[in-house]
């Protein structure tokens, strides 16, 4: 009898199934988008928009990655090339086997959110892990209000899902989709300018916020959203930095109490604010 996903993770939660890369996206220079799949060609496990999931390859290492969309057979995770590991990952070809385990964390709010206009702001690589509420909002499209996307990155070459970004997304009944680059070039005649001040500019009036990016960005955009009379609670992120386990059992990643591989990744800017500034 084959054994599953789930026999392995009862057996031990901290080692990972056997899965093959099924397909590679060159999205930016540096990122690659992976599909993944399980030897007998099904999901490694069934995520909910925001979770995480631990990608290994052998003899180099393992992280954890946000799963930026799921398929029928696969999952997808979008990787950008910083370290060992995914150097090693960005060398690969269709075909490789990997090690991989999760999923992990709380994931987005999408009950929450049903019903309500959202605003997704995303920067850079930043637009990984926020893709998959997109995703799972467009196919649930009659769950959830207007759609509206504003994106940013620091030039053409740098942004991600392009494919997404200027001609799936467009197409989506009541949704909008705003794409900006830090700087002018050659070839570009789209918005240029920093996502902050582009959010202010278009002034949309959704009812539920969720961003992700670099820090600064995030920084910057949040004196925006308050000058919308954002809730709080109404304004979610995620925080995906140091951890390790992904089972809340090496303490890598805790602030003050809580745990982001099991309280978050995706935190409200009011449990943010509850927490210390360590992170």
């Amino acid at each position: 009898m084959a054994v599953t996903a789930e026999d392995v993770k009862k057996i031990n939660p901290l080692v990972p199934i056997r899965a093959k890369v099924i397909k590679i996206v060159q999205e930016t220079p540096d990122v690659k988008t992976f599909h993944i799949s399980t030897m007998d060609d099904k999901k490694p496990f069934d995520p909910m928009p925001g979770q995480l999931g631990m990608l290994s390859l052998p003899a180099i290492g393992e992280a954890m990655f946000s799963v930026t969309n799921k398929g029928e057979s696969h999952i997808e995770m979008a990787i950008k090339s910083v370290g060992q590991l995914t150097e090693a990952l960005h060398e690969i070809e269709v075909g490789q086997e990997v090690g991989i385990r999760g999923p992990y964390g709380n994931g987005f709010p999408v009950d929450y959110c049903k019903g309500k206009d959202i605003l997704f702001i995303g920067g850079g690589i930043g637009l990984a892990p926020v893709r998959s509420l997109i995703m799972h909002c467009i196919k649930n499209r009659d769950d959830y209000g207007k759609l509206t996307v504003v994106y940013g990155a620091r030039s053409k070459a740098d942004l991600c899902f392009k494919e997404d970004l200027f001609e799936n997304w467009p197409k989506v009944p009541n949704m909008d989709v705003f794409v900006t680059i830090d700087r002018e070039e050659e070839g570009w005649d789209g918005h240029v300018g920093f996502v902050p001040a582009y959010v202010e500019e278009l002034a949309p009036k959704p009812q539920v916020t969720v961003l992700c990016g670099p820090p600064v960005m995030i920084k910057f955009t949040l004196p925006t959203l308050q000058k919308m009379n954002f809730k709080d609670q109404d304004i979610i992120t995620t925080l995906e930095l140091r951890m390790k386990c992904g089972i809340g059992k090496c303490g890598r990643c805790n602030i003050g109490s809580c745990y982001v591989c099991l309280d978050g990744p995706v935190f409200t800017m009011e449990q943010l604010k509850d927490l210390p500034p360590e992170y």
